[in-house]
């Protein structure tokens, strides 16, 4: 047995053949679209990167009490636990936010492991000048802190581009090309998985010259920018069209990779015992309901409403769709099934081989949301956002590893901590339990106050909706959902759903 997972980040569905009427040409998305099942009803569950990943080990939501942070000693991880019962695990991947305090425990997990520099902020080219980003959009609409964050980010990221002046000079590129050596080099051996993990086509949507110019007219040179701000789009539409443009252009990088991928499963007759699955950590808004990025909007379906393909040698279904309600909490479970090894009790999420099969569905709702922000839940017809009762309302991080993206907690952070074993997951660990400020995050999610959509009549979610038995009927759900993933006590009061559930409408208009 042999399993391959391709991994993008920030993949809108929206661009993509089989989920779009008017998707851009990438053959090989839509060649993997005719070999695979593809799931029309796929969410993520915990967001953004590196919250996706740890459910991709765990198989359990954790944006319920952690934000962004590492494996920790108590959790699960698919890929150590395949490498225990024999499974050889490697890992290529280009997403550097493992190499920083906040996914450091992530890639130890593998067997084997090769990172590749470069991407986007990595703080791989040494300049101590470096000169001031001319790729990014206009941060006037970020708060101060976020909009020096990004100029310094955007800096290092000019300094990483000197770098790639050629097609193999880029990450994807290597990341690619090292995740094909692993196959070709084991093809004739048994019980081995390889990840293959881009964090194309993340923003900036820097893209090999010989790529970008197709999208472009050669006659007048096509600006610069290729980096969105997480804001309003302020921009007119000339940029809009570039920015998505820009976009169009990486992920067809992303497809021209993906395509060497499937040469060699064809070459070497891989397809009858190599499980295969395509996925994203989550999808990008491109001036979608007048919003760029991720993370401080509503959680839109072009966030949360992922693209996923899968090919399982022991059923052969391929070139069909299937409509039941899955996410990234159950890819953990659906490999170890795969490879015969026992599923630990703390693992939410389900195996979909009969969900591949025969379309038999594994869950009626989904959570997924940000740490701090709304808690989200979809039946498939309609998603409620649950905006918090108050902006201040109390909010703890649970943890024993105190880092966030590219820090460690600061003295500050953990003067108020306490210690708590509350949670079943925590295998007993007494965790540090510390105070969080929810910010600029949670107060927007306070103003907004709570959205429900009709996705069938409402695809586009251009509409709320006013209907209290539908949001009643999805808040009991949400409650329930919480209680089976350990949410934090505080977590219930926070939403008004501590058996306050007739707490519909909030008064959002004072301090």
């Amino acid at each position: 047995m042999k399993a391959v997972m391709i991994m993008f980040d920030s993949l809108n569905r929206h661009f993509l053949p089989g989920y779009a009427e008017d998707a851009i040409n990438l053959p090989n998305f839509r060649r993997l679209a005719e070999q695979t099942v593809s799931f029309d009803a796929s969410y993520a569950g915990s967001l953004p990167c590196m919250p996706a990943r740890r459910e991709l080990h765990t198989g359990r939501y954790n944006f319920l009490h952690r934000s962004w942070g590492p494996l920790e000693p108590f959790d699960d991880s698919c890929p150590e636990i395949l490498g225990q019962h024999g499974v050889h695990t490697h890992l290529s991947t280009d997403h550097y936010h493992y190499f920083e305090d906040g996914g450091a425990t992530y890639h130890n997990r593998y067997s084997t492991y090769s990172c590749h520099r470069g991407q986007e902020s990595d703080c791989w080219v040494g300049l101590v000048n470096p000169p001031d980003p001319i790729q990014m959009m206009s941060l006037e609409n970020l708060p101060a802190g976020f909009r020096e964050l990004r100029l310094k980010t955007g800096r290092q990221n000019m300094a990483n581009r000197n770098r790639m002046t050629r097609c193999e000079d880029f990450p994807q590129h290597k990341t690619f090309a090292d995740g094909i050596e692993f196959i070709e080099n084991n093809r004739d051996q048994d019980n081995w998985f390889v990840s293959i993990e881009t964090f194309d086509p993340h923003e900036p949507f820097q893209a090999p010259d010989d790529v970008s110019k197709r999208f472009f007219d050669p006659d007048h040179p096509y600006p610069p920018e290729d980096w969105i701000p997480y804001a309003k789009v302020t921009e007119d539409k000339a940029r809009v069209d570039n920015m998505r443009q820009k976009y169009k252009a990486l992920l067809t990088y992303c497809d021209q990779n993906l395509g060497k991928v499937l040469d060699v499963l064809d070459q070497y007759d891989l397809w009858e015992d190599t499980l295969l699955i395509v996925n994203t950590d989550h999808g990008i808004l491109l001036s979608e309901h007048e919003w760029w990025g991720k993370s401080v909007m509503p959680v839109y379906e072009e966030i949360a409403h992922t693209p996923l393909y899968i090919w399982d040698p022991r059923c052969r279904k391929k070139d069909e769709h299937r409509q039941s309600l899955v996410q990234t909490i159950d890819l953990a479970p659906t490999l170890l099934d795969y490879f015969g090894c026992d599923i630990p009790a703390d693992m939410q999420g389900k195996p979909l081989n009969e969900v591949i099969d025969k379309d038999i569905p594994v869950r009626d709702e989904a959570l997924f949301g940000f740490f701090g922000d709304t808690i989200n839940i979809t039946d498939g017809r309609y998603v409620l956002m649950r905006a918090p009762v108050s902006p201040d309302a109390a909010l703890h991080e649970y943890t024993l590893m105190p880092t966030h993206m590219s820090s460690r907690f600061s003295p500050d952070e953990l003067a108020d901590s306490t210690l708590d074993n509350s949670m079943p997951f925590f295998k007993h660990c007494q965790v540090l339990k510390i105070p969080s400020r929810g910010g600029y995050q949670a107060r927007l999610a306070f103003d907004r106050g709570d959205l429900l959509f009709d996705l069938k009549n409402d695809p586009g979610q251009m509409e709320p909706l006013n209907n209290e038995a539908v949001k009643r009927r999805l808040l009991d759900k949400m409650a329930d959902l919480m209680k089976q993933s350990d949410a934090p006590a505080e977590q219930f009061a926070r939403f008004g759903l501590d058996g306050s559930r007739d707490f519909i409408t909030i008064d959002r208009t004072g301090d």
